[in-house]
């Protein structure tokens, strides 16, 4: 066969999860192809030209741990950047960046076409090559539109909103990706016919805005944090493009009227959408009926990019007529003249249920098949990107011989995020919030690196310039710990009453600096400003990462100690084809749950809703006679 058409991995789709599959898979060691519908648009922010938030934040600096791209693309795109929850605790603090969307697509773009490995081909995908085994259908290429047949031992499909997506603009609808690029349709009808469980689901973009015709007069500024945060480890201020602010408006009661008149002419309303949208970014109309006690609803509003005017007016995603959209645009403060360059527009798309996946993203149905992004039932850039790492990185391994690798839910909110799609599924699209990690304080953004660079590295994913790098912060920060264990000050010795004097601080027995770090009123630069204490190092990371762990030691411990309790069947594993009717004791209400999840291990079956601790109990029992009977 012509080596041409051959390759270890495919990838279906050039979004944010294919991407991110296609970068992660060839640098695994998998000669890699990525197909999408259009070469320009690989890397492209369908929505909001932002990346982060709370929750979302976390998945782009584990990403870059694991050697992704979305973080440096970020840095190299951030017109304006802010810390979320700075006065809250570590765990809940959060990078934002408002991104200029041209350049994110470009750097993006850029990395996959300069990724050694890694081959780009434009063609819309219509079918799947599968060929029956022993053990089930195998996936093993794909067939474009145009006929052409690509062979590859492992798929990665990213559709994002394409399949079968069918956009909502008031009573229009038409079929379509997103707004300008066709469906796959025929695929999501190839799809339909294999062994997946299929359901709707929709989303939404607000209309946008040419700024110039904007009065920022009448809104509240919004500047950026000074000094700015960074996404990526081996990122700086620096790497930023030129800075902008954002800037906030309101809707009012009028915004109000002019919504309740029309909603016998939302789709949303009217019966014409099925799909169900994320409850965590309703529409306006949705967000106008659910909170009829609120008299007003934010709207931030937030430039597409630096050589643009567009704007884009975060809070009125929506689906009605046009009109009424000119309407309730032109109701907001210092939106009186607005004119609007595109129109708002609701889309809906197939998704598959995420139950029917492994944790490695593989499809328990067709072996080499991988699923990513949307058509998993999430929503957002960072979750599609978290889970195309994952799934790239995976099958590659697949083709390899080598054992799959997911993150546990305490180790990543990766591994939240997919341990939550493939135990409990969906029913709405999926967003990241730190309120679904169980082990958040240990989670956090800024020990991303520390949790999974070396992981990352064994993995293959993490190159020789972030491995030095990060290699001599881990060193450091251990360093400047094991340096403050070995200061001891007692009020009869001279670094005590230096302390003392210093900080003005009581000190009643002899302690170690590392314990006065502890404490509430001191932070490490108060504590190493006192000579006996000091120098401070230099890199304000490190210094970080040393205070955070210091003062949370005792929370911390508490939850290693948890985590161990957990973890002692986390791995147990299930068979696939493991016969639950044969369990006796076991409810038929608790049979049914095992049997639709069909879990991996006995960690994921603790987590399934309604399990209750007899019938693990009753699961382990079995098991462990079933592997005696075995030997």
């Amino acid at each position: 066969m012509n080596d041409f058409y051959r390759f270890d991995v495919m990838v279906i789709g050039g979004g944010h999860a294919g991407t991110e599959a296609a970068l992660a898979s060839a640098r695994a060691g998998a000669r890699t192809l990525l197909l999408t519908h259009n070469i320009e648009t690989v890397g492209a922010m369908s929505c909001n030209p932002a990346i982060g938030g709370i929750g979302k934040g976390h998945l782009v600096k584990e990403i870059d741990a694991l050697g992704g791209v979305m973080a440096r693309a970020a840095d190299a795109a951030g017109i304006q950047w802010r810390r979320l929850n700075a006065s809250k605790g570590p765990a809940v603090r959060a990078t934002r960046c408002q991104a200029d969307r041209a350049l994110y697509r470009s750097f993006v773009r850029r990395e996959v076409e300069t990724e050694p490995n890694l081959t780009v081909f434009q063609s819309a995908v219509d079918d799947l090559i599968l060929e029956p085994t022993a053990d089930g259908d195998a996936v093993r290429g794909a067939i474009t539109n145009t006929g052409l047949r690509f062979h590859a031992s492992a798929v990665v499909l990213t559709a994002g909103t394409f399949l079968a997506g069918k956009i909502h603009i008031g009573e229009t609808q038409y079929a379509a990706g997103r707004m300008g690029d066709p469906p796959a349709a025929t695929l999501a009808a190839k799809l339909r016919e294999r062994p997946f469980v299929v359901d709707r689901l929709k989303t939404g973009t607000p209309p946008r805005i040419d700024g110039r015709s904007l009065d920022y007069s009448a809104m509240e500024e919004q500047p950026g944090d000074d000094p700015r945060p960074v996404f990526s480890f081996m990122g700086s201020a620096a790497d930023h493009p030129a800075q902008v602010s954002c800037w906030i408006t309101h809707t009012s009661e009028r915004t109000h009227e002019i919504i309740r008149n029309a909603l016998h002419r939302s789709p949303l309303y009217s019966g014409q959408i099925e799909g169900i949208g994320p409850r965590y970014c309703p529409s306006i109309e949705d967000k106008v009926v659910r909170f009829a006690d609120k008299a007003s609803h934010q709207i931030f509003v937030e430039p597409e990019g630096l050589t643009v005017f567009e704007i884009y007016p975060n809070g009125i995603s929506t689906s009605l007529p046009f009109d009424v959209q000119l309407d309730v645009v032109r109701s907001l403060r210092g939106f009186e003249r607005a004119h609007i360059t595109r129109a708002g527009y609701a889309i809906e798309y197939d998704f598959f249920d995420p139950r029917g996946l492994k944790a490695s993203l593989e499809t328990k149905a067709v072996a080499g098949l991988f699923f990513a992004g949307q058509i998993n039932g999430t929503t957002g850039y960072e979750e599609a990107a978290a889970q195309g790492l994952i799934a790239g990185l995976n099958a590659a391994r697949s083709v390899r011989g080598l054992e799959a690798w997911s993150p546990r839910r305490d180790e990543a909110y990766i591994g939240v995020l997919i341990d939550d799609l493939i135990t409990h599924g969906t029913n709405e699209p999926y967003r990241m919030f730190t309120s679904r990690a169980e082990y958040r304080l240990q989670l956090r953004e800024d020990n991303a690196d520390m949790r999974l660079t070396e992981t990352g590295r064994a993995l293959g994913l993490v190159d020789d310039a972030r491995w030095a790098r990060f290699a001599r912060k881990r060193d450091a920060a251990a360093a400047e710990t094991e340096r403050l264990r070995g200061l001891w000050a007692a009020p009869n010795n001279a670094l005590g009453r230096e302390a003392v004097a210093t900080l003005g601080i009581e000190l009643s027995r002899e302690t170690h600096a590392l314990d006065l770090l502890r404490r509430p009123e001191l932070d490490y630069a108060r504590l190493t400003a006192v000579p006996g204490l000091g120098p401070a190092v230099g890199d304000a990371d490190v210094a970080e990462q040393v205070e955070i762990e210091a003062k949370y030691s005792g929370y911390l411990a508490r939850q290693r100690e948890e985590i161990a309790r957990q973890r002692r069947h986390e791995h147990t594993a299930i068979p696939q084809a493991f016969e639950y009717a044969a369990v006796p004791g076991l409810s038929a209400e608790v049979r049914q749950k095992l049997e639709r999840v069909r879990p991996e291990t006995v960690g994921q079956a603790q987590r399934i809703p309604g399990m209750t601790p007899a019938a693990i109990s009753l699961l382990l029992v079995h098991l462990t006679k079933r592997r005696g009977a075995a030997a």
